[in-house]
C-alpha cells in the first residue's frame, strides 16, 4: 500500500472507531450520523459534485457535467423517497404529511433565502457543503466561508421575526403527492427532471472522453480513488445515500449544526432575539438548541470533512494552500449570503433543494429556481472579477514539455485558486490577446479538468499532466487546421 493509502485507509479507520465509540456513547443515531457523513464527503470529493460549479460552469462555460449530476442526485432520490413515503404512508391524500421529511413553507422568503445562498455560493467560491469538502482537501479558504456561514446564520436571526409576521406565518406548506397522488406527482417531478436533463444533454456539447482505465483490479482502483467520478455516478451515489438517511429518519442536511453556532454566537454578544417566532413549526434544518456539545448534524459535517480528506489523501489531492486575502474577504462575505439565505429558507442545497425536493416538497422547487437565479447574477459579477489573465513571463524549460508549437509560452501560475478560475483566467488570454503563444496553466488537478472543454471551444488543444512538484499543468496550443 502507497503512503497515499495508507493515510487515507488511517482516516477511514479512525472515523469508523468513532462511530463504535459514538454508538457505545451516544446510541445509533449518532453512530450512524457518522458513517452517513462518512460517506457523503468520499461521494462529494470524488464526483467534484459541487452546486457552486454546477451552475456557474453551466453559465460561463457551457459545462453541463456537474449540473447533470444533480439531476441525476434529485431523481435517484425522487424513486427512493417515494418507496419510503409509500410504506409509511399509502393513501398521501389524508391531512398528515410525513413529519421527518424536509416540507417546509412556501413564501417569498424562499426566494429571498434561495437568491441570496446562490448568489453567495458563487462569490465565496462554494455552498456550505462545498466548504465542508473542500476543507477536507485542505482548502484554507473553507474556513473563511464557513466562518461567514455563522455570521449570515446570525443575520439571519435579526431578520427571522419580521419575516415570520409578513410571510413565514402565512406560507402553506405543500407537498405534491398530497395533491396529485404518488403517480401523478412522479410524473410532474421524474418529467421535469428529465426535460432538465434532455435541454442539457441537446443544445450543450458533450466533454472530452475520459481516460480510459483498464478492466483490471488496478483500473478499477484507480478510477475509484485517483482518477474521480463521472457527475451522473456521483449524483446516483447521492441520491441513494440521501434515501437511507430519509429511511433511517433523518434527511440528509449540512446547516444545522452551523445555525445552532450562529445562535449561540448572536446569543453571546445579545443580537438574537431571546423568542424567535415559529422556530419550533418549522420542517427542515432547523438549530438543535437543546444538543450538548456535538449535535448529530455536527457529528454528520465533522465526518463530512474526513471522508473528503480520506478520499484526497488516496487521490494525491489534499493540498493545503495559502491564498490571497482577497479570495478570505471574498469566501467570508459569500458565506455571510450562505448563512442568510439557509436560515431564511430552513435549508440549503443539501437540505432545501436535495431532501427537500426529493421529498416532492414545492419549497424545494422554489429554492431550487430561486437559487438559480442568484447563482446567475453571481456569475456575471464573478466573471467580472475572474475574467482577467495574470501571465507570467515563461520560466525556463526542458524539450517536450510544452505542445510543440512556435513562439514562446505564457505561464498562468493558478495554484491555490478555485474551481473556474483557470478556464475564466485562459479564455481572456485567448481571446484578449491577438498572439497565439502556447499556455501552461499551473494549477490543482481538480481546478483544471474542465479547461479541455473550454479550450476546444475556442479551438486549442489541452493536455494535462502531473508536473515536477507534484501538483498539475494543464498544456495548451492552437489546434493545427
Amino acid at each position: 500500500m502507497s503512503l497515499r493509502g495508507a493515510g487515507a485507509a488511517a482516516v477511514a479507520g479512525a472515523v469508523a472507531a468513532a462511530a463504535w465509540l459514538v454508538h457505545a456513547s451516544r446510541g445509533r443515531d449518532a453512530s450512524f450520523a457518522v458513517l452517513v457523513g462518512l460517506a457523503f464527503g468520499a461521494i462529494l470529493q470524488r464526483s467534484r459534485l459541487c452546486f457552486a460549479s454546477a451552475f456557474r460552469d453551466l453559465y460561463l462555460q457551457k459545462d453541463r457535467r456537474t449540473a447533470l449530476g444533480v439531476l441525476a442526485a434529485l431523481a435517484a432520490g425522487s424513486v427512493g423517497y417515494l418507496v419510503v413515503f409509500g410504506a409509511q404512508m399509502p393513501d398521501p391524500s389524508g391531512g398528515y404529511v410525513p413529519p421527518t421529511a424536509f416540507i417546509s413553507r412556501v413564501g417569498w422568503h424562499v426566494l429571498l433565502g434561495g437568491a441570496s445562498f446562490g448568489f453567495g455560493m458563487v462569490i465565496g467560491g462554494g455552498c456550505i457543503s462545498g466548504h465542508l469538502f473542500r476543507l477536507g482537501e485542505g482548502k484554507s479558504t473553507a474556513v473563511a466561508g464557513l466562518l461567514g456561514d455563522v455570521a449570515g446564520f446570525v443575520v439571519g436571526y435579526l431578520a427571522w421575526n419580521p419575516l415570520w409576521t409578513a410571510t413565514i406565518a402565512m406560507s402553506p406548506a405543500v407537498w405534491l403527492p398530497k395533491t396529485f397522488g404518488y403517480a401523478g406527482a412522479a410524473i410532474l417531478q421524474i418529467g421535469a427532471l428529465a426535460v432538465g436533463a434532455g435541454l442539457l444533454l441537446r443544445f450543450l456539447a458533450p466533454p472530452p472522453p475520459a481516460a480510459h482505465e483498464p478492466a483490471t483490479l488496478a483500473g478499477v482502483a484507480r478510477r475509484v480513488f485517483v482518477a474521480g467520478w463521472p457527475g451522473w455516478a456521483g449524483g446516483l451515489a447521492l441520491g441513494a445515500l440521501a434515501t437511507l438517511a430519509y429511511f433511517r429518519g433523518t434527511p440528509l442536511g449540512v446547516t444545522a449544526e452551523l445555525s445552532r453556532l450562529g445562535r449561540l454566537a448572536g446569543d453571546a454578544i445579545g443580537a438574537v432575539p431571546a423568542r424567535l417566532e415559529g422556530m419550533d413549526l418549522m420542517t427542515g434544518c432547523r438549530p438543535p438548541m437543546d444538543a450538548t456539545g456535538l449535535s448529530a448534524n455536527g457529528l454528520l459535517i465533522v465526518s463530512l470533512v474526513a471522508g473528503s480528506l480520506a478520499m484526497a489523501l488516496a487521490a494525491g489531492e489534499f493540498r493545503p494552500r495559502v491564498f490571497s486575502p482577497r479570495r478570505y474577504a471574498l469566501a467570508f462575505v459569500g458565506g455571510i449570503f450562505l448563512g442568510f439565505g439557509a436560515l431564511i429558507s430552513t435549508g440549503c442545497t443539501v437540505g432545501a433543494m436535495l431532501s427537500g425536493t426529493m421529498a416532492f416538497s414545492l419549497h424545494g422547487w422554489v429554492f431550487l429556481v430561486a437559487l438559480a437565479g442568484g447563482a446567475w447574477g453571481g456569475s456575471l459579477v464573478w466573471r467580472r472579477m475572474e475574467g482577467r489573465s495574470h501571465a507570467a513571463p515563461a520560466p525556463p524549460r526542458a524539450p517536450g514539455t510544452v505542445p510543440a508549437t512556435a513562439g514562446p509560452t505564457r505561464v498562468l501560475d493558478l495554484r491555490g485558486e478555485p474551481c473556474g478560475v483557470p478556464a475564466e483566467r485562459v479564455v481572456a488570454l485567448i481571446r484578449e490577446s491577438p498572439s497565439r503563444e502556447p499556455i501552461v496553466v499551473l494549477a490543482d488537478r481538480a481546478t483544471l479538468e474542465d479547461l479541455p472543454l473550454v479550450a476546444a471551444r475556442e479551438g486549442w488543444e489541452c493536455r494535462i499532466e502531473p508536473a515536477e512538484d507534484g501538483g498539475w499543468r494543464a498544456l495548451l496550443a492552437k489546434a493545427a487546421l
